[in-house]
């Protein structure tokens, strides 16, 4: 039996314009016979009763799979971060967990992980890091801290990561070549990830 994680809200970011996938919509293309948001669906729908999806199209078919629909109040797709203001604002619980659309071999245990480490430091983000890089779409935040990312926007701040790490975040370090965080970026990567060893 898969065990929900108290005090947790989880959005899954599907705002983004598709530039490299053609402009289509990340979120509905289809890997293994399924929208990509449903893969993320099926992780992550057991762990939370505040599923939040922020998308910018196609709100009537994400509907689907959320119990909340968001959207960025900017025009122009202005990034992931205007997705993050909107699913802190609408979150029911403590914390967030951030995640793309469009990784589709996230595993629950990443997203225990992430919820152990903020029981270990409450009011800190915690983003993964792996190999050299940190990886701020998946990640944790206190949906306390939404007046300092909103802060943080207006003061022109853009990138979830330039937020996060003045906010004191802690890293959940994961192996260089962990292909729980493989996302579809464009075709290449579509085809890429359903043919390597592990793919579903």
């Amino acid at each position: 039996m898969t065990t929900r994680l108290s005090d947790c809200s989880i959005l899954l970011l599907a705002g983004g314009r598709g530039q490299r996938m053609g402009g289509r919509d990340k979120g509905l293309v289809e890997w293994h016979g399924l929208p990509l948001i449903e893969h993320m669906h099926k992780v992550v729908r057991p762990l939370t009763d505040d599923l939040i999806i922020s998308c910018n199209r196609n709100a009537e078919r994400y509907a689907r799979y959320a119990d909340q629909i968001v959207n960025d109040a900017e025009p122009d797709f202005p990034g992931p971060l205007a997705g993050i203001r909107a699913g802190l604002k609408a979150a029911r619980h403590r914390w967030l967990i951030l995640l793309p659309c469009d990784a589709p071999r996230i595993d629950r245990d990443l997203l225990a992980q992430l919820h152990r480490c903020a029981q270990e430091a409450p009011d800190a983000p915690v983003m993964v890091h792996q190999g050299n890089f940190w990886e701020p779409l998946f990640s944790l935040i206190p949906t306390r801290l939404k007046d300092r990312v909103e802060e943080a926007w207006q003061a022109g701040e853009r990138s979830p990561r330039g937020v996060f790490i003045p906010l004191g975040a802690r890293a959940l370090m994961i192996a260089e070549h962990d292909q729980r965080l493989a996302n579809v970026n464009d075709e290449h990567s579509l085809l890429a990830l359903s043919s390597e060893p592990g793919g579903k």
